[in-house]
């Protein structure tokens, strides 16, 4: 009986020891500061895009200077072939007095050491630079497109102000040897600080509208009506007029990424002096990007906006990242596609 008695004292002091040690154990993890294990997940910051473009601009270049847009020469005979249009952004072809062409050509990304020939500013010019601002490059002009252009955002250099940032080319005949420097040009200022974009692009190869192969806008004086052929191996629209193949000065055949056509009336008279595209409304619209052409509408409100392009289904056109060329065709000009030959099936 003793020893049961011994064995029972013995069992309580044991469990009553156990209560004190878990005890003991609760306090000390309840007070302990221990710090929690660091976060290892990162976020990636999305590399900039250059604006004009949507291509990748890894060193931020573009992302710290303004849109300078030039007025350049296409005189078929004079003017080409020209220097360093092949390396802008966007190139604006308009229609001018004699229904010659004219170019207005964006430079943002890359800033090729000499531009030209330059020429003078027209109606036109002031609806397409508004809403990107920056730099605005011409010759001269008659007094009613400088009062056009000196409304816009821009900073407004012409021959007479623009120092050496522009110069006369001996070996050309003037006017048609006036010539440009985007390097200093960008000096001169200009805001926004980047443009904002005029259009939007897609992040893998566009696959909406309809097989092409090629496109010609017959504008009425056939020196300046372009042909646009899509090349596979490149991915690009090889432009062509009927004297052959359209090169600039270093030998580099014209070859933009995206063609809009983009058909519009002439206020005054298409060809006529002093006549004004219309980029202000809406009608039909045709892009040719990765072999494909989309047909669709575009509409603007008001100058200060960019033009917004929307397919069958109401949905924003996508360009592919890189240069793009906009043809404004007075509405009355044939644009004639050619689509791929279908194959046969085989037997």
């Amino acid at each position: 009986m003793r020893s049961r008695r011994l064995a029972g004292a013995v069992a309580v002091v044991a469990t009553a020891t156990l209560a004190v040690a878990a005890c003991g154990g609760s306090s000390s993890k309840a007070t302990s500061t221990k710090k929690p294990a660091a976060s290892t997940t990162t976020t990636t910051k999305a590399a900039p895009v250059a604006p004009l473009t949507g291509l990748p601009d890894p060193g931020g270049e573009a992302q710290g200077r303004p849109v300078v847009s030039i007025k350049i020469d296409n005189d078929s005979s004079l003017a080409r072939p020209q220097t360093g249009i092949d390396q802008a952004d966007i190139v604006w072809d308009e229609v001018v007095e004699g229904q010659g062409t004219r170019f207005l050509a964006m430079f943002q990304s890359q800033v090729p050491d000499v531009v030209g020939p330059v020429r003078s500013v027209r109606l036109t010019d002031p609806l397409i630079v508004w809403p990107v601002g920056g730099v605005f490059a011409y010759s001269g002009g008659a007094p009613y497109a400088v009062n056009g252009i000196s409304q816009a955002p821009v900073v407004r250099v012409d021959e007479s102000a623009a120092g050496d940032a522009m110069f006369r080319d001996s070996s050309r005949r003037p006017p048609h040897n006036l010539y440009a420097k985007p390097g200093l040009l960008f000096t001169k200022g200009g805001t926004p600080v980047p443009p904002p974009p005029l259009f939007d692009y897609s992040a893998k190869p566009v696959a909406g509208g309809t097989p092409a192969t090629s496109v010609h806008i017959a504008f009425a004086n056939q020196e300046f009506a372009p042909t646009y052929t899509w090349d596979p191996a490149s991915g690009t629209w090889k432009r062509s007029t009927r004297a052959g193949p359209f090169m600039v000065k270093s030998g580099a055949t014209v070859a933009p990424k995206n063609v809009v056509v983009l058909p519009v009336g002439y206020a005054g008279g298409v060809g006529k002096i002093g006549a004004e595209a219309q980029l202000i409304g809406s009608g039909t619209v045709q892009v040719f990007t990765n072999g494909r052409v989309i047909t669709g509408t575009w509409s603007r409100p008001d100058k200060t906006k960019r033009i917004e392009m929307r397919d069958a289904n109401n949905q924003p056109i996508l360009l592919t990242p890189g240069q793009t060329w906009v043809e404004l065709p007075d509405t009355s000009y044939p644009i004639q596609v050619t689509s791929p030959t279908p194959t046969s099936a085989s037997s």
